[in-house]
């Protein structure tokens, strides 16, 4: 009985195959005679979008890497009524978290419960909750939604996929040279016009266009491949050709993250490799817990009789650098124009926070809010913000639209992820072949730096891989990866 049912579901399935096949072929030479008889060429847009849902029903995996193909070479397309989206990744992102959950709706069980009721796992379905929670208690509430969907479709799709898909070390292999190959293309194409204005830090930002929004987000995405491109060398042969292209690909790598002129990058890097040793000596948690002891205790000395307005800007002399020797020293100065904006922000936020502990503004809505809570000593000649740039640190954006318990929510997420990424990696088995869970928190560890001082969760090239990449450790921490 069960083996004749099965017979009967493989069937329908191929004949629903057949009618799909006979669906898509009639688009396609309808689609092919508009745009002769017309000359309209832009219904031959029917051709791809219609193999991508093709691919999408026959199989979901190829369009899942293919978005992981073109994270790297999207771009941000800003409509006239001030709307935008990143092409074409964000309806590929929203197309396959459909697709997914109907998928999951016929094959739930395949997901696997351990997976659905992971600890982490848990904590997300909670940081998804209070979000969803503090967007209908928003101060712009409309905002705030908009901003829930985004944060829905990138954990469908980056954690609950990605879990579903990347469970072996061959899958986990795959993604990563699927998404370093269209990586590479950029970082020539980048360094070819670069190479044009003499390397300039003052011209990195026109370079960049369409792959990048601005050097911040380029420099994250190349830091963030770099653990893995230095650790993976290790899984291939000696003498194979991916291993002498890997190790000749590490230098230039460095010297690609170098020109990015992003000091976060450069920090981030050395702080991953710190974290890389800490983590193998068992050592990691104990030295995030005394992190964070030292920042609630200079959150206070700050607060302390408003200690923090001693740090306030020297209005004239805070301005930009167009040398990158010059932004350096200006930065340990405190006159550097970008740190010295951010550190207006934080004290709006930090005012925020205490306006609204326990709900927060919203999420999404510290720029429509922040300027009320400003203090006027700390501006600088870019705070009238015509770009709408937010607060730029991902934790304090969430104490701010989310309150105190949105922020230890997602806290005790990061630390759920690192405890996870250190126990497994100190496992008897994971011993032996540690390689790809250490490139994945060592990666982590990078976007975590990121945050710290930028808010790039909710964006395409680094959000992506913020939950692709605690699905993989939650699959390590499950099973050890096959070799299949």
């Amino acid at each position: 009985m069960i083996n004749r049912g099965s017979a009967i579901f493989h069937e329908k399935i191929s004949t629903s195959q057949r009618n799909l096949f006979i669906c898509f072929a009639l688009i396609f030479t309808i689609a092919w005679f508009i745009s002769l008889v017309e000359n309209q060429w832009l219904w031959l847009l029917l051709i791809p979008v219609s193999l991508i849902i093709w691919f999408s029903i026959i199989d979901f995996k190829l369009i899942f890497y293919l978005l992981l193909f073109f994270i790297p070479l999207s771009t941000e397309i800003t409509f006239d009524n001030g709307l935008g989206t990143d092409l074409p990744t964000e309806p590929l992102i929203i197309g396959l978290m459909g697709i997914g959950l109907l998928h999951f709706l016929v094959h739930f069980k395949k997901m696997g419960s351990n997976f659905l009721t992971h600890p982490i796992t848990l904590l997300i379905y909670l940081h998804l909750f209070w979000t969803f929670f503090t967007s209908i208690t928003s101060h712009s509430i409309l905002i705030s939604l908009k901003f829930l969907l985004a944060k829905i479709w990138y954990v469908c799709t980056f954690y609950f996929m990605a879990g579903y898909l990347l469970r072996t070390e061959k899958s986990i292999k795959r993604m990563f040279w699927v998404v370093l190959l269209p990586m590479i293309l950029s970082v020539v194409v980048i360094w070819y016009r670069h190479a044009s204005y003499g390397f300039s830090f003052s011209d990195i930002h026109r370079v960049l266009h369409p792959f990048q929004r601005n050097h911040v987000n380029y420099a994250a995405l190349l830091a963030l491949l770099f653990p893995w491109i230095f650790l993976l060398r290790f899984e291939y042969s000696k003498g194979s050709f991916t291993k002498l292209f890997l190790t000749i690909l590490l230098p230039v790598w460095l010297i690609a993250i170098y020109l990015s002129f992003t000091r976060a990058a450069y920090g981030a890097i050395l702080i991953s490799a710190i974290a890389g040793l800490l983590i193998w000596w068992r050592s990691l948690i104990p030295f995030v817990y005394a992190s964070i002891l030292v920042v609630i205790i200079g959150i206070f000395w700050l607060t302390n009789n408003n200690k923090y307005l001693a740090f306030a800007p020297n209005y004239d002399r805070t301005i930009s650098h167009t040398e990158f020797d010059n932004l350096l020293e200006a930065t340990v100065k405190l006159e550097d124009i970008s740190t010295m904006e951010r550190l207006y922000r934080w004290v709006a936020g930090a005012h925020m926070s205490v306006k609204e502990p326990f709900v927060g503004f919203g999420p999404g809505s510290f720029v429509q809010h922040y300027k009320a809570y400003t203090v006027k000593g700390f501006r600088t000649y870019v705070s009238n913000n015509e770009e709408k740039s937010g607060i730029h640190s991902y934790f304090l954006m969430v104490l701010v639209e989310q309150g105190f318990p949105g922020l230890v929510i997602f806290s005790l997420l990061i630390l759920a992820v690192l405890k996870t990424g250190q126990r497994v990696i100190n496992e008897p088995r994971s011993r032996q072949h540690p390689l790809i869970p250490m490139a994945t928190i060592t990666s982590f560890i990078v976007i975590l730096t990121f945050l710290t001082i930028n808010d790039l969760v909710e964006t395409d090239k680094i959000g992506s891989f913020f939950f692709l990449f605690i699905a993989i450790l939650v699959n390590t921490d499950i099973h050890f990866w096959d070799k299949k």
